[in-house]
């Protein structure tokens, strides 16, 4: 995998460092796999860990990302279900209209530079009464900016920009019991610790992309520093109900 797309956005299974995020990110999946059948398309690959779970209930699953990757080629190889395809979005070039039963796309639409366009697109290949599935970081629970996102959404704008394109929305969220919150509390001083040398507001004052890499460094170091204190972190110690401001992820079903 290309060494440009190695950065704390890119969750990994193996790296004890982003266990807090791998359980919240593994959940969603298992959430995802209750609910769906037929054909799915899932929209961000990333490392692939959520591929298997989730074409083992479809008849077809498509994946894409933008990114060239062998872990994508390497699953669509080994599952016969599965087929890879590298791709920017929106559009979704080449995808027919009415097409699918589902599309999950899993903590990428906080990336998407037209957000609308991009909601339209997967409103138009879903068929009548198909589904999609969208996490995303809830702006109100997150304890910096993060420059590698466009934006983040509230409850309110998620549900308003869903409700754009579709008939009706789910509004869920991603919760934490007494162990994540813990962490998410030891993490949060740790945040300021670092943040009380922005005097000059830096981190919103800055182009994002300037930002980008020394974020990815000091979030790398922080999320290492951490390491024993998330280490622990079960995916049942997260759980997924009515969204709330204090919920850490959005976790949103759309119906066309």
């Amino acid at each position: 995998m290309s060494k440009k797309i190695q950065t704390a956005e890119r969750v990994s299974q193996s790296d004890v460092s982003d266990n807090y995020v791998y359980q919240r990110s593994v959940l969603a999946y298992v959430e995802a796999a209750k609910r769906i059948h037929g054909k799915v398309l899932e929209i961000g690959t990333g490392s692939g860990y959520g591929v298997e779970m989730l074409s083992e209930k479809a008849e077809s699953f498509l994946t894409i990302d933008k990114f060239a990757s062998q872990v994508g080629t390497d699953l669509s190889e080994k599952l016969e279900n599965v087929e890879f395809k590298q791709m920017n979005v929106p559009p979704l070039t080449g995808l027919p209209d009415n097409h699918f039963d589902f599309v999950v796309s899993f903590q990428v639409i906080e990336h998407i530079k037209k957000d609308g366009d991009f909601v339209k697109e997967i409103h138009r290949v879903l068929k009548k009464g198909g589904k999609f599935i969208v996490t995303t970081p809830n702006r109100k629970m997150s304890l910096t900016r993060n420059p590698w996102h466009i934006r983040e959404y509230t409850v309110d704008e998620l549900t308003t920009l869903l409700k754009s394109s579709f008939s009706a929305v789910e509004a869920n969220g991603v919760f934490g019991n007494d162990v994540v919150m813990e962490y998410y509390e030891i993490n949060k001083k740790s945040v300021q610790r670092i943040m009380r040398f922005d005097i000059f507001n830096l981190q919103y004052n800055l182009p994002r992309q300037i930002l980008q890499v020394p974020y990815d460094i000091m979030n790398r170091r922080n999320r290492k520093k951490l390491s024993d204190s998330g280490s622990h972190i079960k995916m049942e110690d997260y759980f997924v109900a009515t969204a709330k401001d204090d919920c850490i992820d959005l976790f949103y079903i759309a119906e066309k």
